[in-house]
């Protein structure tokens, strides 16, 4: 019988085998070091996710022949810069995941660059970290969710069809030096090679460094993280120590009590107070207030800008030492007052850590008030909730000498414009309802946004009318002003934040209101005549600090008369007189 020349044969089968016993180096050709790795993800950040660097260079560059070595030279900075920090990461177990974690970051970085044409510096990585639950949820959606996906996606399966080479520790942190090392030698080669691109346009546009993305947010939000740390003194400051009472201007009478409205994110050009086409104002006009429509912030922010509203030092010297000394809410308690700071917004930066606080958007508020407060926010009004049971907590022998009831909004925040205002209230329409503000056109937009403004009008004109109802008890008054503006998609920009050289001057305009008719002008002497012929000065925040110790009559060595608003009307006899400003 003949055998078959095709049977099985063991040799045959193994001969693939024995042949790639004999090349052991194939798998090496597929496989990757973690250096050569993180080149990769070096060089897809650089371009995938700096879509917004790579435009405000275009279009401000307006030629190639300008804009594309000023790319050149920035996308050389970034990916030595990119290939220096990611140095630290490669090694084979841990190159992946953290090149996943950077490329989500810059993800989401690049959402809002985009969306929201911000910048991150230094102060806006400190707003993101003090960013309470429902502001984060504001800034949440499917548009965030897309634009991170698109980035991390391609990111993702290129890194898991990439098999890392093991190699030994040594071996691993001799090659991390050398690319270490490389990339910054070939980072200042290229800003010598491009020094003369580089050079004018970081001195001119110093907000494009802060877009180099994720470099300028990992530094950016490292700063802000270190910086409460390494403040050059511990000890805060005292500036409360000459803190008294006055006789009151006005003669004996009952004591004074002062609501100071911390406004939040109010543009003066929405106030129909000050001159805007549409009627936003309608309940503060009727009650005929005092508006200044030529008041600026000090920041952009709240972060920035509260801490400087209650400063004695004005906004240029506030911005080197300012967060070292008392505030004006130190002061006032100092001299026997009894102070106490109602908030609906995300804390007060710290200028409330020494006196009472209420939270009025606690748990127990928003379940005693749900038409108030919905998701895990209250609208303003829920602050007028229970405030009289607030203010009969306060000790008694303060309450006979004077009250500031200082009351923090939720305001205009954005972007959810629509949810700062009741429906009763809501004036225009049709309104935005997105967060990514883009995606409305410019009329929905300014109509939400309007509509905040309005309910703010209608929180203020609650407000005065419950001061109305403590005339048995108190001469009373009210102070309004917000802590910074807003972009509304001018020159596409939106929201605040900005670098304040860099703001526009809608993020810096803020309105000014005033009313003194419960007795607390008369009070405090004031000509409320005068007073109003001189509500069209230039003013700032810098005079809410003189003004506030003048109208409840408090002295201090830090009181400057020159910045209290209400000095020149002042009748004669007044028993608040300049005194020699504290040194700084």
């Amino acid at each position: 019988m003949h055998t078959s020349r095709t049977a099985f044969h063991p040799a045959a089968e193994a001969a693939p085998a024995m042949r790639a016993s004999h090349r052991p180096w194939l798998p090496l050709l597929r496989a990757r070091s973690a250096g050569a790795i993180a080149v990769g993800l070096a060089l897809y950040l650089t371009l995938a996710a700096n879509v917004a660097l790579w435009q405000a260079l275009a279009e401000g560059g307006r030629a190639p022949s300008v804009y594309l070595p000023r790319m050149l030279g920035m996308g050389a900075w970034l990916f030595f810069g990119l290939i220096a920090l990611l140095s630290f990461f490669a090694w084979p177990r841990v190159i992946k995941p953290a090149g996943l974690v950077l490329v989500l970051l810059a993800g989401g970085v690049q959402h809002y660059m985009l969306g929201y044409h911000m910048v991150m510096d230094p102060s806006m990585a400190a707003n993101v970290l003090q960013t309470d639950m429902h502001e984060t949820r504001d800034l949440l959606g499917w548009t965030l969710l897309r634009d991170v996906g698109l980035l991390l996606l391609p990111a993702a399966l290129w890194l898991w069809r990439q098999p890392v080479r093991a190699q030994s520790a040594a071996r691993r942190l001799g090659g991390n030096a050398l690319l270490l090392v490389g990339a910054l030698a070939l980072a200042v080669a290229g800003s010598l090679l491009f020094a003369r691109q580089l050079a004018p346009l970081m001195r001119n546009e110093p907000q494009l460094r802060y877009m180099m993305n994720p470099l300028a947010s990992l530094y950016s939000t490292g700063m802000a993280a270190l910086r409460p740390h390494l403040q050059r003194s511990t000890q805060r400051v005292a500036i409360s120590g000459d803190a008294h009472l006055l006789a009151p201007a006005g003669g004996a009478g009952r004591p004074p009590l002062l609501v100071l409205v911390v406004g939040e994110t109010a543009r003066a050009d929405h106030f129909a107070l000050n001159g805007y086409a549409r009627d936003t104002t309608t309940e503060l006009a009727r009650l005929g207030v005092m508006s200044w429509p030529h008041a600026t912030s000090c920041g952009t922010s709240t972060l920035a800008s509260v801490p400087c509203m209650f400063s004695h030092l004005g906004r240029t010297a506030f911005e080197a030492r300012g967060s070292e000394y008392e505030n004006l809410l130190d002061v006032l308690q100092a001299a026997g007052l009894a102070v106490l700071w109602v908030d609906n917004q995300a804390g007060c930066k710290g200028v409330c850590a020494r006196v009472p606080t209420a939270a009025a958007n606690d748990a127990a508020q928003q379940g005693r008030y749900p038409a108030l407060c919905r998701d895990g926010e209250c609208l303003d009004e829920v602050m007028l909730e229970g405030l009289d049971a607030r203010v009969a907590a306060l000790p008694p022998e303060r309450r006979a000498r004077g009250v500031v009831l200082v009351m923090h909004q939720m305001g205009s925040h954005g972007p959810a414009y629509a949810r700062r205002s009741s429906a009763a209230l809501k004036r225009f329409g049709p309104e935005c309802t997105r967060t990514t503000l883009s995606d409305c056109s410019h009329a929905e937009l300014v109509n939400a946004y309007d509509n905040s403004i309005a309910y703010t009008d209608h929180f203020l004109g609650r407000t005065i009318g419950w001061l109305q109802q403590q005339a048995a008890r108190f001469d009373t008054g009210l102070l309004y002003m917000s802590d910074h503006g807003e972009s509304l998609g001018e020159y596409g920009l939106y929201l605040h934040g900005m670098p304040y050289a860099l703001a526009p001057e809608v993020q810096k305009h803020v309105p000014l209101v005033a009313w003194l008719g419960g007795g607390l002008g008369r009070h405090a002497g004031i000509d409320e005549g005068c007073a109003r012929a001189g509500t069209q000065a230039a003013v700032s925040h810098d005079n809410l600090y003189p003004t506030v110790l003048g109208l409840m009559g408090v002295g201090s060595s830090t009181y400057q008369r020159t910045l209290d608003l209400f000095a020149p009307c002042r009748r004669s006899g007044t028993a608040v007189a300049q005194a020699p400003a504290a040194a700084p």
